[in-house]
């Protein structure tokens, strides 16, 4: 059991049976009566946020939360197949649980997949991964024109700018927190 003055900014609790993340904390002490503690929650099911404020003398159960490392093996259009790097069971999650990441995600990645009570929740990339630059246009010495960037598109088909010196075919280290350039890979 987590106590309300256990709670801090990124801790996770369990309130009506689901997980919730701790986004913002506020501790106050009011003249007389107990201390209050206001967090700014995140249901990490749903993704839905909002305020609430717990007295001193509430108990939390902790969330039942596992990470697994899978490796991402293939989409047919509206599930994502993972499988276990243990032992080879596969699990399915929708576009929804895999968000954002889709945009880096390319087959035999290996990523950690959040579970609640046995059921996936969500994905955990890498920092940075190397993608290759499947299109982009023509850098023309002497071009200062068109600024410091133009956009290139990757093979999982995200856009991003990059330097105009990057041409088709390099391969791109990406920042996956951001989505942004880092740098050109050596082959």
């Amino acid at each position: 059991m987590i106590e309300s003055g256990d709670l801090r900014k990124g801790a996770k609790i369990e309130l009506d049976g689901e997980p919730y993340l701790i986004v913002q904390f506020e501790f106050s002490k009011p003249g007389k009566g107990q201390a209050l503690y206001k967090c700014r929650l995140k249901n990490m099911v749903t993704g839905v946020q909002f305020d609430k404020t717990f007295r001193s003398s509430e108990k939390f159960k902790q969330p039942d939360l596992d990470e697994l490392e899978m490796e991402y093996l293939y989409s047919d259009g509206e599930q994502y197949c993972f499988m276990n790097t243990a032992t080879y069971e596969q699990e399915f999650l929708t576009a929804e649980q895999v968000g954002d990441t889709i945009n880096f995600l390319k087959e035999n990645t290996i990523c950690n997949i959040l579970l609640f009570e046995g059921t996936p929740i969500g994905i955990s990339l890498p920092i940075f991964i190397n993608l290759r630059v499947e299109n982009t246009d023509p850098w023309v010495k002497g071009d200062t024109a068109s600024g410091d960037s133009k956009p290139a598109t990757l093979e999982t088909g995200y856009v991003l700018q990059v330097p105009p010196f990057i041409e088709a075919g390099d391969r791109l280290k990406i920042d996956t927190r951001t989505g942004e350039y880092v740098e050109r890979v050596k082959e």
